[in-house]
């Protein structure tokens, strides 16, 4: 199927981001740390393109379901991904100064407000999903289950860890193969990603066969947007980028273009993609998802 996927991810943007953006900040209006508080408003409130929130959205869309049902985990997915952006950022981690454009949490904030910032949004995700009474508690409890998997030390915190094991391997000369780089990223980037798409599935009811097939395409989307991000690393600029780029060469570390060429990567980004639109045909509504697929795969930033 043939889609004018540009013009489709437009429509989902402008119909779907006012919804996630009236319900970002509702959880934060009340409590004591007014300073904690601002922080992390600040990271929430920088901008980003919510693709999580998003993909999450648009699993539950594509059964047939009402997007309303996603919104906690939509919220909740936005969380933990800006709790990880404080964090990489630290100078314990990537080390940066600027994050889409602006100033980086730690240094509005200092380090140890920006580490508590990050703690802050991680926890209240798992409260947002406990208080969402439009689920039951089965989907609650799922949804809860899923994310602080691809959260947590399986997930999106190992991979982090590997890929600061990864440094000092470069370092010391040792081997590091393709398996083991995409091993890291199926961790770090692609946990939450395939989370997104699971999570939808999970609070719309599918099936355990459409489920399995909305992971499935969620894993394979994460290797894409993982290589995509290598590609404009290497390849593109810091204001376009809104970030610091070619960092990764600065630290040693290797990544997909480093590994298999600009021209390997560019066909491994082809392949996971496919694979991604292959599994996504199978859906009863794919087409929103399928132009995401293919946006995610030609973005320029």
């Amino acid at each position: 199927m043939t889609l004018q996927f540009e013009s489709v991810v437009k429509a989902d943007i402008a119909r779907l981001t006012p919804l996630i953006e009236s319900r970002l900040l509702t959880p934060l209006s009340e409590g004591e740390a007014p300073k904690l508080k601002d922080s992390m408003v600040y990271s929430l409130s920088a901008g980003g393109k919510r693709i999580r929130p998003i993909l999450c959205l648009l699993a539950t869309e594509s059964l047939g379901e009402p997007i309303e049902l996603a919104v906690s985990s939509a919220v909740a997915l936005e969380y933990i991904h800006t709790y990880s952006l404080i964090h990489d950022d630290l100078p314990a981690m990537d080390d940066d100064d600027l994050r889409r454009g602006k100033p980086t949490n730690h240094k509005v904030f200092g380090e140890g407000h920006a580490i508590l910032a990050g703690d802050g949004l991680l926890t209240e995700a798992f409260c947002i999903l406990a208080m969402d009474q439009g689920l039951d508690s089965d989907r609650r409890v799922e949804a809860i289950k899923v994310l602080s998997q691809a959260a947590g030390w399986r997930g999106m915190v190992g991979g982090q860890s590997l890929d600061l094991e990864g440094e000092v391997l470069v370092e010391a000369g040792k081997p590091y193969d393709y398996e083991h780089l995409k091993l890291i990223h199926r961790l770090k980037t692609g946990a939450l990603l395939q989370a997104s798409l699971e999570m939808g599935a999970v609070v719309g009811g599918a099936t355990s066969n459409i489920r399995g097939i909305l992971k499935e395409a969620g894993s394979a989307l994460g290797l894409a947007f993982q290589i995509k991000d290598d590609i404009l690393d290497a390849t593109s600029t810091s204001e376009t980028m809104g970030k610091r780029v070619g960092k990764d060469e600065v630290k040693g570390k290797i990544t997909f273009p480093k590994l298999l060429g600009l021209d390997g990567s560019k066909n491994a980004l082809i392949k996971a993609t496919e694979q991604a639109i292959m599994l996504l045909g199978q859906l009863p509504n794919p087409n929103s998802l399928v132009a995401w697929a293919r946006y995610l795969a030609e973005r320029t930033k």
